[in-house]
């Protein structure tokens, strides 16, 4: 079975996550690195914006953002306006579709039902909603998507929330969705779940949902090697 191999990547700043993870993608369309990744990882508090961002969606200006420590990044995802920050779990899936199907809508609906399974093993009923990217419960939006992808490689992905202050979501119209209410995990389960077996369940439902089978690895942009 071909192989995902897993780099937990801890805390780490967005501009440097952003370099690894096109270094990532740039060695997988080379063939530098020949099984596809998923990288995992938690950032400090930044509001990025996807190619179809909206002005009038970022309610915050630029200064309000750096007051409340808060980066602000142009990005090549598709999508509008999000929030990463401490609490949530970011996952940056980097598979070449020509492995699996060249269709990026089938490879959109797949993320979103790896998520899915993922929040089923702590008992949340995750759902999709007609016409928008993402994983809502209850009618509240628990896990946004924005992916880019060249050469049928994907890159950029998932923000899942699992102990988010989510009192940030409110410098931004979330994905330019207009009166939509966010949750987290430990919000709905109505206790801390922490990202370590959050991140344990992504892994799993995304080997699943991919026919891979997950590897642990280190330092994926550098000709990755098994821990």
């Amino acid at each position: 079975m071909a192989e995902l191999l897993v780099e937990q990547l801890g805390l780490l700043e967005y501009g440097k996550a952003l370099e690894y993870q096109r270094a990532v993608a740039r060695a997988r369309i080379a063939g530098t690195i020949e099984e596809d990744v998923l990288l995992l990882v938690e950032h400090p508090p930044v509001v990025t914006l996807g190619r179809s961002a909206k002005e009038r969606h970022l309610l915050a200006s630029p200064e309000l953002l750096a007051a409340r420590g808060v980066e602000l990044f142009e990005v090549e995802r598709g999508g509008d306006v999000t929030f990463h920050g401490p609490g949530q779990l970011v996952g940056y899936p980097i598979i070449d579709l020509k492995r699996h199907r060249r269709d990026l809508h089938w490879y959109l609906r797949q993320v979103e039902e790896a998520l899915i399974r993922a929040l089923d093993s702590f008992g949340i009923a995750g759902e999709r909603q007609a016409g928008y990217t993402g994983v809502w419960t209850n009618n509240r939006k628990i896990a946004s998507i924005g992916v880019h992808a060249r050469d049928w490689v994907t890159w950029h992905g998932f923000a899942l929330n699992v102990s988010t202050d989510l009192g940030y979501f409110d410098l931004i119209v979330p994905c330019g969705i207009p009166a939509v209410t966010m949750t987290s995990i430990d919000r709905e389960v109505g206790k801390s779940v922490g990202l370590e077996p959050a991140a344990d369940a992504v892994v799993s439902a995304f080997a699943s949902v991919f026919s891979l089978s997950a590897r642990p690895a280190t330092e994926v942009g550098n000709r990755l090697v098994a821990m």
